[in-house]
């Protein structure tokens, strides 16, 4: 029997899974299980491409923006897991370059080496995967000193600030952050609650543990937000998908322009202060000098 070439293979999935792209590489959507091996979509494996491509097409908006350079584009995907987003980008977009590399970060060494062992069996020689931390990362030489695109999807708690401060000192043209499990806020909210609840009636607002939880995580984007219009970011915020897929769901895209928000700093630091956050100053957010 005479095999079937790529595109045919790939033709052949589309019409059995319309969401597939017609260039999407069959094999690779096997290997992360999308896609059963003959070919099929549960409704999980929907749910999840759908995610993907949804993000794939904030992101890939912004590489379109990227001139041109020796070195060409560069991609650090932080908290990156099984690699699902980096192996898509450099499906649907990196594969046809001659140049540019992606980078996973994921502390899991199982994952890393799995990652490693499916980018050799496909040819997608440039991307590299590292076993650290995001934080360690950022001292780490084998990345370069400069990156173009940063992202972190569902990076858990401050593994998005981490992303956040690598991306600065990268001097990251763009930020794509889908943050998780933001604890650290809620830890402060909690060790402070009786004195609060003396001084404001706002920590009503928090005096639950659930509306803690749930306040936390929104500060916490907030002061994310607030801290990167002050070193220079426009940022967006919005949803990566519907709710009824995640509730994990804010996405907030930061675009290098150097031009601080006047208004981000003192702001940041009200914030700060009406919450009795003020230590955070020292750890997750740092201002510029000049603020």
């Amino acid at each position: 029997m005479k095999k079937k070439s790529h595109a045919q293979v790939a033709t052949t999935a589309s019409a059995i899974a319309p969401e597939i792209r017609p260039e999407q590489s069959v094999e690779l959507l096997k290997e992360l299980h999308i896609l059963t091996r003959d070919g099929k979509l549960n409704q999980d494996s929907r749910r999840k491409l759908k995610q993907v491509y949804h993000l794939y097409q904030f992101i890939e908006k912004l590489l379109l923006e990227i001139p041109d350079s020796e070195a060409g584009i560069t991609l650090a995907d932080h908290g990156a897991g099984k690699s699902y987003l980096g192996f898509i980008l450099y499906d649907l977009y990196f594969k046809r370059l001659s140049k540019g590399q992606i980078f996973g970060v994921e502390t899991r060494s199982e994952l890393v080496e799995k990652s490693r062992e499916l980018a050799a069996r496909l040819g997608f020689a440039r991307m590299q995967f590292l076993n650290l931390s995001v934080a360690l990362s950022a001292l780490s030489d084998q990345l370069p000193e400069r990156i173009d695109i940063v992202t972190a999807l569902h990076a858990c708690d401050t593994a998005t600030d981490d992303a956040i401060a690598f991306g600065l000192q990268k001097q990251a043209r763009f930020m794509v952050l889908v943050p998780c499990c933001q604890a650290e806020v809620a830890r402060h909210l909690s060790q402070h609650k009786a004195l609060q609840l003396t001084r404001t009636p706002l920590a009503e607002l928090w005096r639950h543990p659930l509306h803690t939880r749930e306040l936390g995580s929104q500060i916490t984007n907030v002061l994310r937000c607030l801290y990167l219009e002050a070193w220079g970011y426009q940022v967006t915020v919005t949803e990566l998908v519907g709710w009824e897929h995640s509730m994990k769901n804010e996405l907030i895209i930061a675009r290098h322009t150097g031009r601080p928000k006047a208004s981000a700093a003192p702001r940041l630091l009200a914030v700060l202060q009406q919450f009795g956050l003020e230590d955070l100053l020292q750890t997750r957010f740092k201002l510029p000098e000049a603020a």
